[in-house]
């Protein structure tokens, strides 16, 4: 077939005429992207409360940091936690989903190919039967001429990354949550047994009482108010031991095991867990180091990426349609001949409200991640700073506390030593232990608070995870 001089100059108008209108379309839209960077969040130069601590390398915290404490059954509670923790496996799952989601952004730059065969049978009154084969194929390929699929997998990445860092931050908190939970356990054996000595105690002083009641030495009020004062360390009691038990519970869910199926061996916190060293100097690079604030940026990266790929949906795309096939009356000759087709197509966005609906919606959506991501910062500046001044004031107030306790118990051993002499009487020695011994418990109060302050420092320190310089997947590949 001949197409006349006439009729091709006609095509090659019709064809010029489309590429113009491509490029002019292509220039009218913006869509032009600067190059990522990271939000503009306040800053922060020093740290309050760090009594002339200087800056010191992120590689100051361990990885493994919860060791410091020096106790092994702590560090058994924390393996069996990162093994079997059930919001970390969550965490764990939803990276799985976001790698495969990058598999699935990426098959979008790829050809699809379907395949069909079929077969007729037709019977009509008078006519011959008849019968027809017919298999054909068809090749899809829309071509990511500007890159706007593989802006999506770069938004897919940064997902990916971000969930990554999701499951760092819960493993910090996992090891922070199992380590203070701890503590209190047992804290709340201690105070268990001392509150057992102060109820013996004040039994004591309810005897001695008694006994002066019935010589006229006291009044009968003395004695009532002594009785109700074991109530009151009576009830005191039952509540530790509630306390307790909740505590165990918690940490049973925490290492993954049903609550009320597990529990801690009564032990000593001041005897079995250590204060540890508080680093000399906190980490420079703090903004990289936590995982939350990580996570936060790179879900900005991922929005940056999205607003590209929005930008880019606004150019022409071009697809390329092949279709091939066969058809015969009998099955044997199918194959005898084929047709093939190839229909190259440019499709303008021209009139498609929601290719900029979706712009605007995803430029929207950056400017959400962007005050996350500075709220999380503004957070972690909070938590910095509260360890700070709870384990320096903390660290303080045990100084006093242990000057205190040790002259209580001067008191205690002088006033026992006068009631051999008959200078004081039995209450008098009752009331200087029962004091001491109230001294004793804020001072293994103040133990625990110590270790869960340093604990809290690790955790809003980033623990032990080196700092992550966010870029995007394009330009890490660049840099590999």
């Amino acid at each position: 077939m001949t197409v006349p001089g006439k009729s091709r100059r006609s095509l090659r108008k019709g064809a010029a005429a489309v590429v113009t209108g491509a490029a002019l379309l292509c220039a009218c839209a913006d869509v032009s992207m600067k190059p990522y960077q990271t939000p503009d969040s306040p800053g922060k130069a020093a740290w309050s409360s760090q009594q002339g601590l200087p800056v010191a390398p992120s590689e100051m915290i361990a990885a493994d940091w919860w060791k410091q404490f020096r106790d092994p059954y702590l560090d058994g509670l924390v393996e069996r936690a990162l093994a079997s923790n059930f919001d970390l496996k969550v965490l764990a799952a939803r990276i799985r989903v976001a790698g495969a989601q990058i598999g699935e952004a990426r098959a979008g730059a790829l050809p699809t190919l379907e395949a069909g065969a079929g077969a007729s049978f037709e019977k009509s009154t008078g006519q011959k039967f008849s019968k027809q084969f017919n298999l054909g194929t068809q090749v899809n390929w829309e071509i990511d001429v500007w890159g706007r699929v593989a802006k999506g997998v770069e938004a897919q990445t940064a997902e990916f990354k971000a969930t990554e860092a999701d499951w760092r931050a819960g493993y910090l908190s996992l090891v922070s949550d199992v380590s203070t939970t701890y503590f209190q356990i047992l804290q709340f054996d201690e105070q268990i047994r001392q509150q057992q000595a102060s109820l013996a105690k004040n039994r004591e002083i309810l005897a001695t009482y008694e006994a002066m009641l019935q010589q006229g030495l006291v009044p009968q009020t003395r004695v009532l108010q002594q009785r109700a004062e074991i109530n009151q360390g009576s009830r005191d009691l039952i509540e530790l031991g509630r306390l307790r038990a909740l505590a165990g519970n918690a940490l049973a869910t925490l290492l993954g095991t049903p609550a009320g199926e597990f529990t801690v061996p009564p032990g000593a916190l001041q005897g079995r867990v250590q204060l540890p060293t508080v680093p000399e100097g906190l980490p420079s690079q703090l903004l990289k180091r936590r995982p939350d604030i990580v996570a936060a940026e790179y879900r900005v990266l991922a929005a940056y990426d999205l607003v590209g790929q929005a930008k880019l949906a606004q150019l022409p795309s071009i697809s390329l349609t092949g279709r091939g096939g066969t058809s015969s009356f009998a099955l044997g000759s199918l194959f005898k001949s084929f047709t093939l087709g190839l229909l190259p197509s440019i499709n303008f966005p021209i009139f498609d409200p929601s290719v900029k609906a979706r712009l605007k919606t995803s430029e929207a959506q950056t400017g959400v991640v962007e005050q996350e991501y500075r709220r999380v910062v503004m957070a972690a500046f909070e938590e910095v700073e509260n360890a700070l001044v709870n384990l320096d004031a903390h660290r303080r107030q045990r100084i006093e506390l242990q000057e205190q306790a040790e002259r209580l118990g001067i008191v205690a051993a002088q006033v026992e030593a006068q009631l051999k002499e008959g200078m004081v009487s039995q209450l008098e020695v009752f009331e200087a232990e029962r004091t001491l011994l109230a001294s004793q418990l804020a001072l293994l109060a103040n133990h625990q608070q110590i270790l869960s302050d340093t604990v809290t420092l690790y955790k809003a320190l980033g623990g032990g995870w080196p700092p992550v310089q966010v870029q995007n997947a394009a330009s890490n590949a660049a840099t590999e």
